[in-house]
């Protein structure tokens, strides 16, 4: 075992000590980042290479500090993002509610399908769909001004869209065109503050986690807007919380314009997305 791996050891035991989920991985990450190599290389930095700043980047993760803030970095199906404090951290689960709407694009029988991500964030959402069905027009919203320059960055170069501004406001030259809306919104319970990882909570903009007493004011807001901009037969996509899979889609019920309303789980079998079509076509 070389230094720099021995290092890691230690480090994940510090890591462990304080809470962090996922130790190993994340001291092997500060281990790759500052050395500027892969996980999986790790065993090739000599000893007189070790860079003390590993301890440094471990001090911060120790304290809580998100991994991604650290680093700078986030990764999201293909993509590699720009973040940090300011924009919400796109989670792995949200990934399974993307694929979902990747298949339903391209089994759509629409040559260029319109796309409209609200909630944008750090684009991850709109720029692996950009990415993914190369033939679609994806229009990106987010309100909160650090967040989008984010977003702006990641964005820049790509074919995504990226408009400043209110999601439940947002586009109305778009009402009745769009083929599907795809929204990771706030959906956190505000009496369930304290609960939260320390990750999220004292690093996430509050914008992005917290919607009323049960989570699900803006989702409620939400599904009007979706409806006023999607097309007749055109699709929505919701994420929620584990704990909202029998609440959400009651939401899109059929007195409100929609139908097949289902709920879906995610790689852990846990409740995760709503998605529902607006009737007609």
């Amino acid at each position: 075992m070389n230094l720099l791996l021995a290092e890691v050891a230690q480090a994940t035991l510090r890591l462990a000590d304080a809470g962090v989920p996922s130790p190993r991985f994340d001291a092997e990450e500060l281990a790759a980042f500052v050395h500027g190599v892969k996980r999986g290389a790790l065993h090739t930095v000599a000893d007189g290479d070790f860079d003390a700043r590993f301890w440094e980047a471990i001090a911060r993760r120790e304290a809580r500090e998100p991994l991604q803030h650290i680093t700078g970095r986030a990764f999201f199906r293909y993509l590699e993002l720009q973040v940090g404090p300011g924009v919400f951290v796109p989670r792995p689960e949200t990934e399974v509610v993307v694929g979902w709407a990747i298949d339903a694009l391209r089994a759509m029988d629409v040559a260029e399908p319109l796309v409209v991500d609200l909630c944008t964030g750090s684009g991850a959402i709109a720029l692996a769909v950009a990415q993914e069905v190369p033939r679609s027009v994806v229009h990106a919203v987010e309100l909160d001004p650090d967040a989008h320059r984010y977003a702006a960055r990641n964005a820049s170069g790509s074919r995504v869209i990226l408009h400043r501004g209110d999601a439940l406001a947002a586009l109305p030259e778009l009402d009745g065109t769009v083929d599907l809306v795809i929204c990771n919104p706030p959906y956190v319970p505000l009496d369930e503050r304290d609960e939260m990882a320390p990750e999220a909570r004292d690093h996430d903009p509050e914008l992005a986690l917290f919607s009323g007493p049960d989570g699900l004011d803006f989702i409620r807001i939400l599904s009007k807007t979706a409806y006023r901009l999607l097309r007749p037969g055109g699709l929505v996509v919701v994420e929620h919380a584990d704990t909202q899979g029998g609440a959400v889609p009651w939401i899109f019920n059929e007195e409100a314009g929609w139908v097949d309303a289902a709920d879906h789980r995610d790689l852990t079998n846990r409740p995760r997305f709503t998605t529902a079509r607006k009737e007609g076509a």
